[in-house]
C-alpha cells in the first residue's frame, strides 16, 4: 500500500470529512456502512483492486479521520459522502456496501458526474417487516446496554451477529473487533437518529429515481437476512434506471467484503469496465 495519500473535504455544516486514498486509475469511492469506517471496512478489498482504481476510503463524521459533530441525523450522512464526492473533481465510480449502499445512491443521484454505482446487500429500511424492525430495535437496545456499561468490543459484537451467520462471526478476530468498537458511538448516535427522523431519505423512489446511470446489485447465497436483502435489492432494482441484479454469490454473507472480498472485488472490476470509464 505505497504511496497512500489523505483526502479532505468539509461538508456542509463544516465538519472536515476525510479518507485515505490508494492505487492508481479512475477514480472509486468506496461507501463504507454502520459499523465500520473507511479504512475497516475495504482494506481486505484493496489488494484487488488498487491497481485499477484510485480508491477513495471516505469515513462520515465520528469515524476514522473524519471529525465529529452532534449531529448524525440521515441528512447529515448523506451530506459527507455528497460533498466529498464532490471534491474529488474527476467523473467518479461508487461501490457502497449495506447501508452505505443507499447513501452512495443519493451521491450519485446529486452529483452528474458519477458515472456508474455498485452496491452489495444495500439496506433499504422501508422494505423491513414489522418484526424486522422490531429485531433491530432490540438489537440496538443490547448495543446501547453494552456501550454504556463501557463494552464497545460487546456491543460491535452484538451488531455483527444480528447481521452475521454463525460461520461469519466465528471468521472475524478479536482485533477486528477492537478497532470496530471505536465507531460505536457513531454507531449508536446515527442508529438513534435515523429512528427519530421523519424526512426525506436516500431510498426514496424520487431520489432513486434521480439515479440514471447502470447500478450493479450483488448479494451473497449465505446471508443470514436473505429475505431482507433481497427484498432491498428488488427495490432499488424498480426505482433506478438502469439496474443491473446479479445471482446472489455462492458462499457468500452479508460480512464478505472483509472475509471474502475477492469474488466481489472481481464483479466490480467486470461491471466498471463494462460501464466504461468515466467521462
Amino acid at each position: 500500500m505505497a504511496d497512500v495519500r489523505i483526502h479532505r473535504a468539509v461538508s456542509a455544516d463544516g465538519t472536515e470529512i476525510a479518507g485515505r486514498v490508494h492505487g492508481q486509475g479512475p477514480p472509486l469511492v468506496l461507501v463504507h456502512g454502520r459499523p465500520h469506517d473507511g479504512d475497516i471496512a475495504w482494506e481486505a478489498m484493496l489488494p484487488y483492486l488498487t491497481d485499477r482504481f484510485t480508491c477513495y476510503l471516505p469515513s462520515t463524521r465520528g469515524r476514522g479521520l473524519s471529525a465529529d459533530s452532534s449531529d448524525h441525523s440521515p441528512p447529515r450522512l448523506q451530506e459527507d459522502f455528497n460533498t466529498f464526492v464532490d471534491s474529488i473533481g474527476d467523473p467518479v465510480f461508487l461501490a457502497g456496501w449495506s447501508t452505505g449502499g443507499p447513501w452512495a445512491l443519493g451521491a450519485a443521484s446529486h452529483n452528474p458526474s458519477v458515472a456508474a454505482v455498485a452496491v452489495y446487500e444495500p439496506t433499504v429500511i422501508p422494505v423491513m417487516r414489522e418484526d424486522e424492525v422490531a429485531s433491530l430495535r432490540a438489537m440496538a437496545e443490547q448495543m446501547g446496554v453494552a456501550a454504556g456499561d463501557g463494552r464497545l468490543v460487546d456491543a460491535a459484537w452484538t451488531f455483527h451477529a444480528w447481521l452475521g451467520t454463525d460461520n461469519e462471526i466465528a471468521a472475524l478476530d478479536a482485533d477486528y473487533f477492537e478497532r470496530c468498537a471505536a465507531v460505536v458511538p457513531a454507531t449508536l448516535q446515527s442508529i438513534q437518529q435515523s429512528a427519530s427522523y421523519e424526512g426525506p431519505q436516500s431510498t426514496d423512489p424520487e431520489v432513486l429515481g434521480k439515479v440514471t446511470v447502470p447500478v450493479l446489485l450483488l448479494g451473497g447465497q449465505q446471508t443470514l437476512r436473505d429475505t431482507f436483502y433481497a427484498d432491498s435489492e428488488q427495490y432499488v432494482a424498480q426505482h433506478v434506471a438502469d439496474p443491473h441484479v446479479r445471482e446472489p454469490l455462492p458462499g457468500l454473507g452479508h460480512w464478505a467484503p472483509i472475509l471474502a472480498p475477492e469474488p466481489i472485488a472481481k464483479e466490480l472490476i467486470f461491471f466498471f469496465k463494462s460501464a466504461g470509464q468515466p467521462a
